[in-house]
C-alpha cells in the first residue's frame, strides 16, 4: 500500500509517495509557497518519474534480441510501488528492482534508485540506475515534475518566465501523436528569455534536443519567488503543461520518445541509454527554491 514520506532541514519539506516514488509537495518554509502541482483535475500526477523509456514508442512496442516487447508512454516506474531503501531527516532514498512482472515487459536485470537530498535550499534529485545483470542494458530515464503557476498571489500564468542561463539556440521538435516528426521549426534564436503562455502547450509538449543551458530559472521578472533548475548536462529537455492547466512541467530528459521512422530496435534507439553488464550509472539534477 502506498505511504507518503517526509524529508526536510531548515529551508523546505518535501513529500514523497512510495507508488512511483514520486514527489508529491515542496513547501519552502521561509515563504510557505507549495512550488508543487497539487494533481488536479488537469493532470492527477505531481512528479512522475520516467524509466525505462522517455516519452512514447512507436506503437508502444520496440524489439530486443529477435522479442517484441510493449511499453506504455514513459516506462513502468510510475506505476510500480518502490521500497525505502534508505532514510535520515533530510534525504530518502527509493528501489524498484526488476522481478517477473517487469521482466515480462523490460527483459533486464536491474536496481533503479530515486535519491532526494536536502541541502540548504536545494532539492537535489538522483536517479541511480544499476544492471544487475550479465548483459548490456538499454535504458532511459527522466523528470516530470509540475509546479504550480501562477505561484505568488497577485500574479497571472502570462507573468512568468523562464531565463536560461546563457542565450540557447535551439529548434523544436514537433510531435506526430507523441512521435517525434521529421520535421523541427526555430524557436530559441540566441536567447535567454522565454515567456509563458497556456496556450503554447496546444500542440502537446515543446521538445528540445540541444539546450546547453547549464540552468533555468522560473519567476514573475522582479518578484522575490521562483526557483532555478539545474540541468546538469540532460541531453534533452520538454517544456509541457496540460491544456488551460495552472502549472508547468520543465523535464530533463536522458531519452526521448520514438521517431516516426523509428525502427524498433531499442539498442538503436535516438537517445538510448546504454549499460554494460553489472555497472551502473547516475543522472542527477537539482532544483534551488527562493
Amino acid at each position: 500500500m502506498s505511504k507518503v514520506y517526509s524529508i526536510e532541514n531548515e529551508k523546505l519539506k518535501v513529500a514523497v509517495k512510495s507508488a512511483g516514488a514520486e514527489l508529491s509537495s515542496i513547501i519552502n518554509k521561509e515563504n510557505n509557497l507549495e512550488y508543487l502541482w497539487q494533481a488536479g483535475a488537469e493532470w492527477p500526477k505531481h512528479a512522475p518519474v520516467l524509466f525505462p523509456i522517455v516519452g512514447q514508442l512507436k506503437d508502444n512496442k520496440y524489439k530486443y534480441n529477435g522479442n517484441e516487447y510493449t511499453l506504455s508512454r514513459h516506462g513502468f516506474a510510475r506505476d510500480n510501488e518502490f521500497e525505502v531503501f534508505d532514510q535520515s531527516e533530510s534525504s530518502i532514498t527509493f528501489v524498484l528492482s526488476s522481478n517477473a512482472k517487469t521482466e515480462a515487459v523490460y527483459p533486464f536485470q536491474f536496481n533503479f534508485y530515486v535519491i532526494y537530498e536536502l541541502e540548504g535550499s536545494k532539492l537535489h534529485i538522483h536517479h541511480k540506475v544499476e544492471n544487475d545483470g550479465e548483459n548490456t542494458m538499454y535504458y532511459s530515464v527522466g523528470g516530470h515534475p509540475a509546479f504550480n503557476i501562477p505561484l505568488v498571489k497577485g500574479t497571472s500564468y502570462n507573468d512568468y518566465k523562464l531565463r536560461f542561463d546563457q542565450p540557447v539556440t535551439a529548434n523544436r521538435w514537433l510531435l506526430d501523436n507523441g512521435l517525434i516528426s521529421t520535421e523541427s521549426v526555430p524557436f530559441f534564436e540566441d536567447q535567454t528569455m522565454m515567456e509563458l503562455s497556456k496556450e503554447m502547450f496546444m500542440d502537446d509538449a515543446l521538445v528540445f534536443k540541444t539546450v546547453k543551458a547549464g540552468s533555468v530559472t522560473l519567476k514573475v521578472p522582479g518578484s522575490r519567488n521562483g526557483f532555478t533548475m539545474e540541468l546538469n548536462g540532460c541531453p534533452y529537455l520538454g517544456i509541457w503543461a496540460a491544456k488551460n492547466a495552472d502549472f508547468v512541467c520543465i523535464e530533463p530528459w536522458w531519452g526521448i520518445a520514438d521517431s516516426v521512422n523509428a525502427s524498433g530496435d531499442i539498442s538503436q534507439k535516438e537517445g538510448i541509454c546504454v549499460l554494460a553488464g553489472e555497472e551502473d550509472a547516475m543522472h542527477s539534477y537539482s532544483i534551488r527554491f527562493f
